[in-house]
């Protein structure tokens, strides 16, 4: 009976293959779906933060001299588009819109003793148009948080009274300054205002202040700290509906600021709620903004190509250089990393970009793709029974039906949990499956004839190179269908699992080369519990330990990359208009010189331990949802490229080292 299951257990493979390719055909019109989702916008927004630009202003000794003269010098180099923040007291102050005053100085001008029990806020405007612009926002914004404002004049000029310190006034956000808002709307810019979450929500006040956006031709929102719009009252007000709905009514959009530490509150919610109308953005630090033009230059090149950015975000600030006994800024830096010597712009463009608004991608979803995506679920289980069935083979078939009911059930109580589980263990599937096909082959060849002549092992080894990585590939279409959904491409919702996508392979494998490759695992457990522990196995414990904590710190967007390993990534980018990923590069040769020596040497078998992590990486690649399909396809062909062409060099090197070996050897034996 054992045997009679086993057998059928095995047989039961060729079915299970059967279904996993019927998956990858139905999940490849959804991953045309996809191709189409990530072609419908093209146009890139350059957005320059207007608050630096003014900030280095007041550090000048014609402030709005300056201003005018670096607005027009960012409009020629190509920024189309301004950020405004919500204005402070201080931000008007900076822009010589109006002073504030405390008691104690309004005592001194007035030469009159301080009030005992009273700590305002007093205001003077500069002059009469900024007393009338700015007057009904400073009222609207203190009362409507009951704080009394009262007229107010000195010598003339007026002013306001607002009945609260100083301290307090100036940490209250307003509507952004409508002199500078009409003042950059007349030189042609765009305005992208920020938006904080800091006061409370007020419906009626936000459809007057999006009516004006909408009248003003603005078509983006960017937020300002940790959570979006209406957050902080939702559970009360449930205000990221009503401010989504008056973000639908008035046709604008928002931006998703990409790595910020943790993604502002609130954002998934809203996004949802306004129909996915949302661009990613790429912010260049004021820090950033000093580095070299050609880097920043390759940065917005990069940004827009590899991972969807639609918009660029430029900051800049006044920096004390005591080498120059002067106050400095980028804008200059900025300006010739757009033009020349950079050419950002005319990099983004020969990359097929537009410089224009940002837009929103046009979802493509099919009717069929609902019902095309069971048929990949159905492949996906078949593919991680496959993968069970090579060390359980009695689980095979209790191992698929176990997966489609807990598919099932996962997909009603949690289905995004669901489309990430079934696709990180069909990814890790896939290069496993790959590699113990490999291995087996190898031990066919080894076991029937390790005498092989060098020209029929290169082809079995180039043969066998390019067999695993189409098994290895073929988990890439279940990925892309599972995870088909616009969270993913703007990262509000992100893959799970990606440190064990890399470190499973690599444990599976190692477990099927040690233990099931003479094809008895429990004798081999045996065996392995008998061995005595040396010195060697100890540090050598320890070297592949700090190896493999080095190879996950390396993973995912966190990991940090050496100035050498930085030279080579630009060389590849130039060289290849698509930089190959360097797992890829350097396990690729490996695996090839590997399948050549195992065929004549038994353990170099273990080679394929390591070798799996450029299998392994192919699939992950495309686990990378923000970046478009065919720029994940053409690294993994280039990296199969390179890797081929290194490899075969690899074998010439080792048939020449092996030859000066065998030649030299006796002669150093007998001195």
């Amino acid at each position: 009976m054992h045997q009679k299951w086993q057998h059928f257990s095995t047989a039961s493979r060729k079915w299970l293959w059967i279904l996993v390719v019927l998956g990858i055909v139905a999940a490849l019109p959804v991953a045309y779906d996809r191709y189409q989702t990530e072609s419908s916008a093209s146009n890139v927004e350059l957005v320059f933060n207007y608050r630096g630009l003014a900030e280095v202003a007041s550090y000048h000794a014609h402030p709005e001299q300056f201003l005018q003269e670096q607005l027009d010098k960012l409009k020629a180099a190509g920024i189309t588009s301004m950020a405004m923040f919500e204005s402070t007291l201080d931000d008007f102050k900076k822009s010589r819109r109006l002073m504030v005053y405390n008691a104690q100085d309004i005592a001194q001008m007035t030469q009159s003793v301080v009030p005992t029990d009273e700590n305002f806020t007093y205001i003077l405007f500069t002059n009469e148009e900024n007393a009338g612009r700015l007057t009904p926002v400073i009222e609207d914004t203190f009362k409507s948080l009951d704080i009394n404002v009262k007229p107010w004049e000195f010598h003339g000029q007026k002013g306001l009274i607002i009945e609260t310190s100083p301290e307090d006034a100036a940490l209250k956000p307003m509507q952004p300054d409508p002199i500078a808002f009409e003042m950059l709307r007349s030189k042609g810019f765009h305005i992208v205002p920020r938006m904080s979450d800091s006061l409370p929500y007020d419906q009626e006040a936000m459809e007057k202040l999006l009516a004006y956006y909408e009248a003003n031709d603005v078509k983006r929102i960017l937020f300002e700290g940790d959570s979006v719009r209406g957050f902080n009252d939702n559970e009360d007000k449930n205000s990221l509906q009503s401010f989504a709905n008056l973000l639908n009514q008035h046709g604008i959009g928002i931006a998703a600021i990409e790595n910020t530490k943790k993604p502002q509150a609130g954002m998934s919610t809203l996004a949802y709620n306004i129909h996915y109308n949302v661009v990613r953005l790429y912010s260049l630090s004021d820090k950033d903004a000093l580095l070299d033009e050609n880097t920043i230059a390759d940065r917005f090149a990069l940004a827009t190509k590899d991972r969807n950015i639609r918009m660029l975000y430029i900051n800049t600030a006044p920096s004390r250089s005591a080498s120059k006994a002067m106050v400095t800024d980028s804008i200059d830096n900025i300006i010739k990393s757009l033009k020349e010597p950079g050419n950002a712009i005319e990099q983004m463009e020969k990359n097929g970009f537009h410089m224009g608004r940002a837009e929103a991608f046009h979802i493509t979803d099919s009717s069929l793709q609902h019902y095309l995506k069971m048929v990949v679920v159905l492949g996906g289980v078949a593919f991680v029974a496959l993968m069970i069935s090579y060390f359980l083979p009695l689980l095979t078939l209790p191992a698929f039906v176990l997966g489609l009911i807990g598919s099932a059930g996962l997909y009603v109580l949690k289905p995004t949990l669901f489309e990430q589980a079934l696709a990180l263990f069909v990814a890790i599937s896939g290069p496993t499956v790959a590699m113990i096909l490999a291995v087996r082959k190898i031990n066919a060849l080894n076991g029937a004839d390790s005498e092989l002549a060098t020209g029929r092992r290169v082809t079995h080894a180039i043969v066998l190179y390019i067999k695993t990585a189409i098994i290895s590939m073929a988990a890439i279409p279940f990925v892309i269908a599972l995870l088909n959904n616009i969270t993913y491409s703007l990262v509000l919702n992100q893959f799970r699992g990606v440190s064990l996508l890399h470190a499973a392979p690599i444990l599976l494998i190692a477990v099927f080369v040690i233990l099931y490759r003479g094809g008895q695992p429990f004798r081999q457990i045996g065996k392995l519990f008998r061995t005595p522990i040396t010195l060697l196995w100890v540090v050598a414990g320890v070297v592949i330990a700090g190896a493999g904590m080095y190879y996950l710190s390396r993973t995912g967007n966190a990991g940090k990359v050496s100035s050498i390993e930085m030279v080579m990534r630009t060389f590849l980018e130039n060289t290849f208009h698509v930089r190959p990923r360097n797992k890829e590069i350097a396990m690729h040769p490996l695996f090839l010189l590997g399948i050549f020596l195992s065929i004549r040497y038994r353990n170099a078998v273990y080679i394929m331990i390591f070798a799996v992590i450029g299998q392994l990486s192919m699939v992950d690649t495309f686990a990378h949802i923000h970046s478009p399909m065919k720029i994940s396809l053409a690294r993994d062909l280039l990296g199969l490229g390179i890797g081929f062409i290194l490899g075969l060099i690899a074998i010439v090197v080792w048939q020449i080292a092996e030859g000066c070996w065998k030649k030299w050897s006796p002669r150093l034996k007998q001195q």
